[in-house]
């Protein structure tokens, strides 16, 4: 007996350009959100084990010297794709001061395929919308929006009124 498939088949490359616009038309996804690769996370744990499977296949890790930059001054005319993956502002991964686990951004590229690899740079450039945020952080426009919403309000409970209301009426807009 056999099973019938619950995936669809794959649709030809004219069925794609179709579906591709339909998608986009009706609000959704495009073929390109669909098929990027989400972020990946690797909890501490997971990192140790990795590195003693490598050190058992006899892979011996080298450590590295060098002088990372301290100050945005050291860094601002650096060389770029950024090559300290390490920074705290660098996009290509996120490290979590709790738990000590890392989320690579991309797990589907490497650190210099990134258009851009420093949130710095981006804030310095400025003028950037949620689609563009969402594309350097490989997150949705959505999701961007949510955290967007989540720092105000922290800015509102901490910032004295006089200064955010500087800040929130930058845009032209009242945001209250």
């Amino acid at each position: 007996m056999e099973r019938a498939s619950k995936c669809a088949p794959e649709p030809s490359a004219l069925e794609a350009d179709d579906l591709d616009h339909d998608v986009g038309v009706d609000g959704g996804l495009s073929l390109e959100e669909l098929e990027r690769q989400r972020p990946k996370t690797m909890s501490r744990r997971e990192m140790v084990r990795e590195a003693r499977r490598r050190e058992r296949a006899g892979e011996k890790m080298q450590i590295v010297e060098y002088n990372r930059p301290v100050r945005r001054s050291e860094c601002v005319n650096g060389p770029r794709p950024c090559l300290f993956v390490a920074c705290k502002h660098h996009l290509y991964l996120d490290v979590n001061p709790d738990t000590g686990s890392i989320k690579i951004n991309f797990p589907d590229k490497e650190p210099w395929e990134l258009e851009a690899t420093c949130a710095l740079d981006v804030a310095q450039r400025g003028g950037v919308t949620l689609e563009e945020v969402g594309e350097m952080l490989n997150l949705t426009r959505e999701r961007v929006r949510q955290v967007e919403v989540a720092g105000l309000q922290k800015l509102r409970q901490q910032a004295p009124d006089s200064e955010l209301d500087a800040f929130l009426n930058w845009g032209g807009e009242d945001e209250r």
